[in-house]
């Protein structure tokens, strides 16, 4: 299983939100690169950026900082954020990395998300943020008519071949992982499910481990201490 440490952006400094809400921002670092760079001393080769001022206005307001933790980390980079044009598709690309994550978009413009997965392939991932077992949108502040699970056979029909799916009731709660939820997504889904949201604890890894998922994102969990991230990769191998 690959582990995602995870560095979420705004106002170029390093910040974690509580549930996805604004106004409960913890600022952990004013240097982004510098946790980057310890991901890769840690021996991370997977790295999950958020780009919470793009997830507001679908530009990317802080492609330079993200180009800069790019080169830094020098490992596989997916970013996700607001993310609802080729243009910005392509930019990220342009600034090496390797995937972008589509969310709202995803669900709100079909037509957008096709001409993605056209043009760009296994460069697009989704984001699966669910609440009471429906799809969230607009940065978790709306529930959409669709039915989790629903939808991401849909994604798989339409050629997503990873989905990152959040549980937004343990986001930031440190309280663990849903496991049923990724244990049921992974044997109904023949595509690359990464967790996220809850991992708070080495015992969490080893359960979604065992669950043999492809990918899992520690956020809040490393910026608290509450995982070392060096023992997380050795569990995840």
């Amino acid at each position: 299983m690959k582990i995602f440490p995870a560095i979420d952006i705004y106002d170029k400094k390093a910040v974690r939100l509580f549930k996805g809400d604004y106004a409960n921002m913890t600022v952990y670092s004013n240097n982004p690169v510098e946790i980057a760079l310890d991901f890769k001393n840690k021996g991370a080769h997977f790295m999950h950026v958020v780009d919470l001022e793009g997830a507001k206005t679908g530009e990317t307001p802080n492609i330079e900082v993200i180009k800069t933790l790019v080169n830094a980390f020098d490992g596989f980079v997916e970013v996700g954020g607001g993310i609802r044009s080729m243009a910005v598709i392509e930019r990220y690309l342009s600034a090496g990395v390797n995937r972008v994550i589509l969310g709202t978009s995803a669900v709100t413009d079909r037509e957008f998300l096709v001409s993605a997965l056209e043009t760009y392939k296994e460069k697009i991932a989704v984001g699966v943020d669910l609440k009471d077992g429906m799809v969230a949108i607009k940065g978790w502040t709306e529930k959409s008519a669709l039915e989790g699970f629903a939808f991401c056979k849909e994604l798989q029909e339409l050629g997503v071949k990873t989905i990152i799916c959040t549980d937004i009731s343990k986001d930031g709660a440190m309280k663990g992982a849903n496991h049923q939820l990724y244990k049921r997504l992974k044997n109904e889904l023949s595509i690359d499910v990464i967790a996220s949201g809850g991992v708070s604890n080495l015992s969490d890894v080893e359960r979604l481990k065992e669950i043999d998922l492809y990918g899992a994102i520690i956020g809040k969990a490393y910026y608290t201490k509450a995982i070392n991230l060096e023992q997380a990769l050795q569990v995840a191998k």
